[in-house]
């Protein structure tokens, strides 16, 4: 692969890539990989950059991070003035070009908040849009329905308005005590106030004292013999408890926290964020990705862009130790660097055990190979962050807050653990089921399955097109489609018939590998016609099955063998799941080429029915407008970048318009003006 260099001589990628790594400053800042088309592939941060951008091209790396380097023909490089810097830069440089080897918070960008807000009558909102517009946000929370929720139990509680325009009269809400109409009567500004630091209150995690003063008006009602308000009271209580119910951690303080946690295995990430609010856990988010650079500079990436749009900030924020990926980064007896020398109202619960010989030892030596590396430490990110957020960033070393990150680093390994299990189980019931079927089918072996599905209406443009299965999952790259050439009509046996002969007698031909199971849509009639084929004129005795679709157009029996017969198979087995997912997927791929090849049929008899359209004319006029449909919506101006002049070009739009071109339409559209 050559590379046009910038004084016009020719070289080598791997030269140039060679003159700049011998140039590059003992500096921090970003470096930005580039591929073979010039194209942003990977943005990373680094403290020392001559370091970290050299080990991409030394040394041996994982699958995932190979993957990457082989496809980096060039780089360029930001310096910047701490590390700090970086981190922003590198955020602002993701969120920008969007590298494909990048973490991406393509979801966590739209988590959904509560909002109140900045109105002279506030309103209580969801929303995942967060603007600088002197509102309350809180949140962020994990889902839609956990937001909804909150916002509905608020609602009850909390008499602030709810109609998005002022109504011109008194609503039901105001009968029920939920609103202050102020549609009516004037409210005070303080009134609205007092309900803002409430809610902030509650969603801070301070529902028990609020619980407490419904519990207090609930008795005052059941005594005044207010039932049906001390009713409402305890409802509004059961659901605060319903709300709040999943706490498994507390701390002494009441201090506000995200405490960050993540695990790696098989190139794959997860990241575990832990929301503490007045002391209490009220909610998790999990995030799991694969990644391709270093496991903690990625990880600071995700940390740094979920912050970079986020306004609800919390106190304090606790992250786990850069130790190496082949450590056990969830037991709480490993050690974890501090950004600082720690105050004691920073170590939560200290009565943890200090750091041992061995432990300061081992954290020494993973900071030095983090910085020999170039990468950003554990210490150096928190730092960086700290400074950039203003809140507290701790990695904390012992105590409480190391336990809470531990857990955090504990959830991301426990749904790492489960996300490759449900894979193996997947991969071992699929291939489960195709030993199954094939023991039902009385095959000794069944490993590979080849599909048919024919497409047509009403004889046009028939398709057929086949899936593979090997060991019961789909093989997409040996999916082949099928024009029909020599079947006139919807004769679906002679289509068969076609499609088996031309499939098979280049699978002699070129060697191809055999298949263990033929499939056909359909029953008695396709199966005779494919096993006619196979034996009488190739020579092939390759089992041949047929599936029969019900009145409702789903998979109701399996037909095998010349006569065919029914295979007893229950429609609640794994074998039966297989050969509907076989069928769904053949007939899926089979009716996209019909549709794609129907609508060139249809783009083309158009085109070629006009007088002057010939097959080059054509060709560049869907190459230039990209589709039918932006022919028809052109202007006569549109045609002349072409060389189409303005009566050619009204006789293409009288056309693809359905008009006449001799019509009096015709005529205006030939005299159009030519638009500016």
């Amino acid at each position: 692969m050559l590379w046009q260099a910038g004084g016009g001589e020719i070289m080598d990628y791997m030269d140039n890539i060679r003159n700049k790594l011998a140039l590059l400053p003992d500096l921090p800042g970003c470096y930005l990989m580039k591929n073979e088309e010039g194209t942003i592939i990977y943005v990373g941060k680094a403290k020392v950059l001559k370091n970290r951008v050299r080990s991409y091209f030394t040394g041996s790396h994982n699958g995932k991070t190979q993957r990457l380097v082989a496809n980096i023909v060039d780089f360029e490089y930001i310096v910047t003035s701490s590390n700090m810097e970086a981190l922003i830069l590198e955020c602002n440089l993701i969120k920008k070009h969007m590298p494909r080897y990048n973490v991406l918070l393509k979801d966590d960008k739209t988590f959904p908040y509560l909002k109140i807000t900045n109105e002279a009558h506030p309103r209580l909102e969801v929303t995942r849009r967060v603007l600088k517009d002197k509102a309350k946000y809180f949140g962020p929370y994990p889902n839609a329905y956990a937001a909804h929720q909150t916002k509905k139990l608020l609602d009850r509680m909390y008499p602030l308005r709810k109609c998005g325009v002022m109504p011109k009269e008194i609503c039901l809400y105001y009968h029920m005590g939920q609103c202050l109409a102020p549609c009516e009567k004037e409210v005070p500004k303080s009134a609205y106030e007092e309900i803002t630091q409430s809610i902030a209150g509650f969603l801070g995690g301070g529902h028990e004292a609020i619980k407490k003063d419904l519990q207090k008006k609930m008795q005052e009602a059941a005594e005044e013999l207010y039932f049906e308000r001390a009713k409402e009271l305890r409802d509004q209580i059961i659901h605060i408890d319903a709300l709040m119910e999943k706490q498994n951690i507390n701390t002494p303080d009441t201090r506000d926290r995200d405490v960050f946690g993540y695990a790696v295995d098989k190139g794959w990430m997860c990241v575990q964020i832990l929301y503490m609010r007045q002391g209490k856990m009220i909610q998790r988010h999990s995030s799991a990705f694969p990644f391709y650079g270093e496991a903690y500079s990625d990880f600071i990436s995700y940390v740094t862009q979920y912050y970079s749009d986020n306004p609800a900030l919390p106190q304090e924020i606790l992250l786990p130790d850069s130790l190496r990926e082949d450590s056990v980064l969830y037991q709480s007896a490993k050690p974890v660097i501090a950004v600082r020398a720690p105050a004691e109202e920073d170590i939560l619960g200290s009565e943890g055990a200090p750091e041992s010989p061995e432990d300061a030892a081992e954290r020494e030596a993973a900071s030095l190979e983090a910085a020999a590396a170039g990468v950003v430490d554990a210490a150096g990110g928190a730092a960086a962050l700290q400074e950039w957020l203003g809140v507290k960033v701790l990695v904390p070393r012992r105590g409480l807050k190391k336990q809470m990150v531990g857990m955090a680093c504990q959830n991301g390994k426990v749904a790492l653990d489960e996300k490759f299990r449900l894979i193996e189980r997947d991969e071992e019931r699929t291939s489960g089921a195709a030993i199954s079927l094939g023991l039902s089918l009385g095959l000794d072996n069944l490993n590979r399955i080849e599909a048919f599905d024919n497409s047509n209406i009403q004889g046009t443009n028939p398709v057929s097109a086949m899936v593979v299965f090997i060991d019961g999952k789909p093989a997409r790259k040996e999916y082949r489609k099928y024009k029909v050439r020599t079947v006139q009509g919807p004769d679906d046996y002679e289509t068969m018939r076609e499609v088996i002969r031309r499939r098979y007698e280049r699978v002699l031909k070129e060697d191809l590998p055999m298949p263990d199971l033929i499939v056909v849509d359909g029953g008695k009639g396709q199966i005779s016609s494919a096993i006619d084929i196979l034996q009488n004129e190739l020579g092939l005795f390759i089992p041949v099955c047929g599936i029969v679709k019900d009145d409702k157009h789903k998979t109701a029996q399996l037909l095998i063998g010349d006569p065919p017969e029914p295979v007893a198979l229950g429609r609640d087995s794994q074998e039966f799941y297989l050969l509907q997912r076989i069928q769904d997927e053949v007939h899926r791929f089979a009716i996209t080429f019909h549709r794609e090849q129907r609508g060139k049929s249809m783009v083309i008899s158009k085109l070629d029915s006009i007088p002057g359209i010939g097959d080059k004319r054509r060709k560049l006029l869907l190459k230039h407008f990209g589709s039918l449909k932006k022919i028809k919506e052109a202007s006569i101006e549109d045609f002349r970048p072409l060389s189409i002049g303005e009566k050619l070009a009204g006789q293409i739009l009288a056309a693809l318009r359905d008009e006449d071109p001799l019509a009096p339409g015709a005529a205006e559209l030939e005299s159009e003006p030519a638009s500016e």
